[in-house]
């Protein structure tokens, strides 16, 4: 079996898996990417809202909420849950678990509807920061072009943690030239170096819609030992159609 080559590359596979549940168009593939750093733990559950304009002019609105983790290892767990309406007071279902741990390489994806699990080796070195593209640390900042505009937000607490906020703006302009008919596009991303993690991603386009994902309940404690073990009465992928066969 080959294998996806980054472990942001399987984050970013997990996101689409949910993303794909719900009647909506295109969203950017944003998600909190867990860097699987030593010394570190802590856990705390994403809190996602995203909305997305339809041809009739109409809004759809949706959420979830997944829970994550970090060891002090530098093992990782990441939930993939179901999108639902805005308004529902449902429990968004668990679809999906990743497993990272970056000593061995080794990512793990447990799926949790036919309680099966498939392994693979990571080729590089995991990574120590988020995509460059995807934070607001002092070392990793967006390319800047004429069409772009970053403002520092400054240091403020989010959930008790420490973060260093970016809003970066971006106007396209329309094919007439007219400036007030631009297509205006903002991102912010709120980055803690003590978690080495964005704590709050949000993400607007006139044209696809809005995303805003928030790391909440955040406990700087060790996880239970547990979230990062294949559970029991899991199966390697395929191997229960072997055995029928």
């Amino acid at each position: 079996m080959r294998w996806l080559t980054s472990l942001l590359a399987v984050s970013v596979l997990f996101v689409i898996c949910a993303a794909v549940a719900a009647p909506a168009v295109a969203q950017p593939r944003l998600d909190v990417f867990v860097t699987p750093i030593p010394n570190a733990p802590f856990s705390g559950t994403i809190n996602v809202e995203r909305s997305s304009p339809q041809p009739d002019g109409s809004v759809i609105s949706l959420r979830t909420a997944r829970d994550i983790g970090r060891d002090s290892r530098g093992r990782i767990f990441t939930e993939s849950r179901m999108l639902l309406p805005a308004a529902s007071s449902e429990t968004p279902m668990l679809v999906g678990v990743l497993l990272y741990d970056p000593q061995t390489r080794l990512s793990t994806r447990l799926n949790t509807r036919n309680h099966t699990f498939t392994q693979g080796t990571d080729n590089r070195p995991p990574a120590t920061v988020p995509p460059a593209f995807l934070d607001a640390s002092q070392s990793n900042r967006h390319p800047q072009n004429q069409f772009t505009k970053e403002e520092d937000l400054g240091i403020h607490e989010i959930d008790g943690v420490p973060a260093h906020g970016v809003r970066e703006t971006q106007s396209i302009p329309s094919d007439t030239g007219d400036p007030a008919k631009a297509t205006v596009i903002t991102d912010e991303y709120w980055y803690s170096e003590d978690l080495r993690i964005n704590l709050v991603i949000r993400h607007s386009d006139p044209r696809t819609g809005s995303v805003t994902m928030r790391l909440t309940q955040i406990r700087r404690a060790e996880p239970d030992p547990a979230r990062f073990e294949i559970p029991e009465g899991y199966v390697r992928a395929g191997m229960r159609q072997e055995a029928k066969e």
